[in-house]
């Protein structure tokens, strides 16, 4: 038998051996991982509402900021993402930059939540939230720091209530719904969400993932899987891998009135950015927004561009405000290496900084709460 021009038989075989030797390296190191878990920071559970749950983080600084920050993540995804594992958790690093951290989880919405409203999740879990947190630390306003779709939801609270809001930080929010950089903003505008959510009532989880897959397929379905063939012979990122993969796929199913006001009236009418936004019959007013503002984005972020984040700074009335640019994407703005050594510091500083004119003691803490009442 002829071989090819410059086959090289004995490398070939070397090599062969090679991957086997990883592939069963993989396969053990596989079989030894039971579960990866996330959200290691220790917390607190301090009240809860209906399936919304409100942490606070135990602190890890000797000087804490007497105004407390609140988290106010996304509906579609689990808010671990912040917390995603010790040397990856922007939550851990604040408070050992000193912030006060408090968190809301959503929980899971069933068939029983399909009449929830945005004005539910604003005027009622945010709000509550907020009053909690405002009777335990003694402070008559706090921080709002808000991501993603929570980010929208905290600029449309601080224009309602912004008697309560210290600060505002926003991160990776979408604010402009006008524009067509990402197919997310493309694809929604042409979304039937009356048919779906008549259809679902509340919108399935894997319905919603299986979207933002679509987003970048090869990326997101076959190059990630590649990448990770290479290091499965490595147990940590293995570990790295699954724990990451656990976030994709914990996917919330949605409140199919809330995911029907937040499409029409924001994707669709982009109502928020020209101050004609309508919720329990107030209009949102972003002119009321006078507190400082903290605007992050991520330049390369393929679900919610810069250009949906960048003109709340203009929309707002606030004088000081100031922005942060993210060289990276949507997630590597919490997870990466350069999040921890730039992006959390940063706000950390810029929170502390207009945090320290109005320290009182805090109260005493009390046992966590619970209701079951919608505003």
């Amino acid at each position: 038998m002829t071989l090819p021009l410059g086959f090289n038989l004995m490398k070939t075989l070397d090599e062969m051996v090679i991957a086997n030797r990883k592939l069963m390296d993989g396969l053990n190191t596989m079989l030894s991982i039971s579960d990866v878990e996330v959200a290691l920071t220790p917390k607190e559970l301090v009240y809860g509402e209906d399936k919304v749950t409100l942490w606070h983080y135990l602190p890890k600084a000797e000087k804490i900021s007497a105004v407390p920050t609140l988290i106010v993540y996304a509906l579609v995804n689990r808010q671990y993402m912040m917390d995603l594992q010790q040397d990856k958790s922007v939550i851990s690093r604040w408070l050992e930059l000193g912030l006060d951290v408090y968190i809301i989880d959503w929980g899971y919405p069933d068939k029983m939540d399909k009449y929830l409203t945005l004005e539910d999740y604003i005027d009622g879990y945010i709000d509550h939230a907020v009053d909690v947190i405002r009777e335990r630390s003694g402070q008559d306003k706090i921080n709002l720091l808000g991501v993603c779709q929570g980010g929208t939801f905290s600029v449309i609270y601080s224009a309602l209530y912004p008697e309560k809001v210290r600060n505002l930080v926003t991160m990776v929010t979408p604010v402009d719904f006008s524009i067509e950089d990402g197919l997310l903003f493309i694809w929604s505008k042409h979304m039937n969400v009356d048919n779906l959510v008549d259809a679902f009532g509340v919108v399935p989880g894997s319905f919603m993932n299986t979207g933002f897959l679509m987003l970048k397929p090869f990326q997101l379905m076959l190059d990630k899987y590649m990448g990770f063939l290479e290091n499965l012979d490595k147990p940590e990122a293995v570990r790295e891998f699954l724990r990451m993969e656990k976030w994709i796929f914990d996917s919330p199913a949605q409140a199919g009135e809330a995911f029907r006001k937040f499409i029409k009236d924001l994707f669709q009418d982009n109502l928020l950015i020209q101050n004609k936004l309508e919720l329990g019959g107030r209009t949102v007013n972003l002119k009321n927004i006078t507190m400082p503002l903290l605007n992050v984005f991520a330049e390369q972020d393929h679900l919610v561009p810069p250009a949906s984040s960048k003109p709340l700074n203009d929309a707002v009335a606030s004088t000081d405000k100031d922005m942060i640019s993210f060289p990276g994407g949507h997630i590597g703005i919490y997870v990466s290496s350069r999040s921890q050594k730039d992006v959390a510091p940063s706000v950390a500083r810029w929170l502390n900084e207009r945090s320290i004119d109005r320290d009182a003691a805090p109260q005493p803490r009390k046992g966590p709460e619970r209701r079951s009442a919608k505003t």
